[in-house]
This record gives structure tokens, C-alpha cells and sequence, in this order.
């Protein structure tokens, strides 16, 4: 089942709650209907997209096809996404700057156990994979043939690795690297078993669980860092 724009996602890149608009606080004047409005159409071209990227492909799905979905006109879709390639890029950001991530990254500065900080860090890639697979998916086999595809492939990779990256330096810190081993190293490990890959392999080829994939990549990754 594809799973639709979340209202935690969309709260954390554009500040709007699954209607469309953010909360009131004491300080914030109430929102013109326009404004909720257009929030609304935003987020339903989004949901949209979404949907039938991951159903019929990035190629196959016209901008007519998601006005349709959304409900509004195709010029609407034009106006208030910039269009398919506007589309990718939203649903990217949606994806790699997802707030789980700095949330897992700060809440592993205060661990010390590198078991802890791995079961962790498998328990965040399988939420995003979770949350975000059918985006990934979209992503990996779009890119081979599609220039801006790829580099917004290109970005959110770099922001993925960056990421594992900073899980390399906290075990590093903590002491959960086999002496010798550098941070380059250990990012290089993680990402054999966190990256795209591993998931998706133990996932989609091999029939696993979610609960099964994320056992043994843990297990795994801990014997191959230390």
C-alpha cells in the first residue's frame, strides 16, 4: 500500500498540518480561507503525485493524470508545483530532510553503548523506509534515465550518507569501531547495510519482515564494525 504525504512530513517542510495549514498559537493572527485553500490544493497535488508516481512510474504519469487525482486544473498543477520536476524535488526534500533524521542524530549524542546507537539507527532507516520507500523506489529507477531525476537523486543521496556519516563519528566517539578503523571506513560499512541496498534486497528479494531485515542488519553491521 503507497503510503500518502504524511501530516508529520508536510508539518516539518512547510509548516502545514494535514489540512493544509498550521496550527494557531497565541501570537499568530488567524490564516485568510485563501490562504488554508491554497494550502489545501498544495497538499492534495502532492498526495497526488505521489500516489501515481509510485503506481504507474515518473514517465507514464501526466500532469493531467495528477490534476485529476488532485481534483484541480492542470494549469493548477503548473502554477502551484512547478510540474513534474517541481514535484520530484518536493517529494525529495520530503524525504531527506525528513526531521526523524537530526532527531535521531541528537537523541545519539547522549548514547554511549554502541549496540544502542546501531538498533537505533536501524530502527530510523526502517521508519524512513517505511515512510518514504515508495519515494526511494521512484527515485533509483527513474535516475538512469532522467538528467534532473538524477540530480535530485544526487542530492538526497549526499544527504542520506551524510547522515550515516555522523553515525560513523558518535560509535567512533564511543568507542565502537575495531581499533584502526577510520570514520571513512565505518561510513562505508554503514552504508552497506543502511543504504538503499539493504533494505530493499532483504525486503523485496528475499520476502523478509521489516522486524527480520532490521535483526540481522544490526547483527551484521555490529560483527563487520567491530
Amino acid at each position: 500500500m503507497i503510503a500518502r504525504v504524511s501530516t508529520y512530513s508536510l508539518e516539518t517542510n512547510s509548516g502545514e498540518t494535514a489540512r493544509g495549514y498550521a496550527p494557531l498559537t497565541m501570537t499568530e493572527a488567524p490564516k485568510s480561507r485563501r490562504a488554508e485553500y491554497a494550502a489545501a490544493t498544495r497538499t492534495a497535488i502532492i498526495e497526488a503525485a505521489r500516489l501515481l508516481f509510485a503506481r504507474n512510474g515518473y514517465f507514464a504519469t501526466k500532469i493531467e493524470d495528477i490534476a485529476v487525482e488532485a481534483r484541480v486544473a492542470p494549469a493548477t498543477v503548473y502554477a502551484v508545483t512547478g510540474g513534474k520536476q517541481g514535484l520530484i524535488r518536493t517529494l525529495v526534500d520530503l524525504w531527506s530532510q525528513a526531521p526523524i533524521v537530526a532527531q535521531t542524530l541528537s537523541r545519539q549524542e547522549a548514547l554511549t553503548d554502541p549496540d544502542e546507537i546501531l538498533r537505533d539507527t536501524a530502527a530510523t532507516v526502517r521508519a524512513m523506509r517505511e515512510t518514504y520507500g515508495d519515494i526511494m523506489r521512484l527515485m533509483l529507477t527513474t535516475a538512469p534515465h532522467h538528467t534532473e531525476v538524477a540530480e535530485n537523486l544526487r542530492v538526497a543521496t549526499k544527504r542520506y550518507r551524510d547522515a550515516i556519516q555522523a553515525v560513523a563519528v558518535r560509535l567512533g566517539d564511543v568507542g565502537g569501531l575495531r581499533e584502526g578503523m577510520t570514520v571513512a571506513e565505518a561510513t562505508d560499512i554503514l552504508w552497506f547495510y543502511f543504504g538503499y541496498s539493504g533494505y530493499f534486497t532483504l525486503l523485496d528479494d528475499n520476502g523478509w519482515t521489516y522486524e527480520q531485515s532490521e535483526r540481522w542488519l544490526v547483527t551484521q553491521a555490529a560483527t563487520a564494525l567491530r
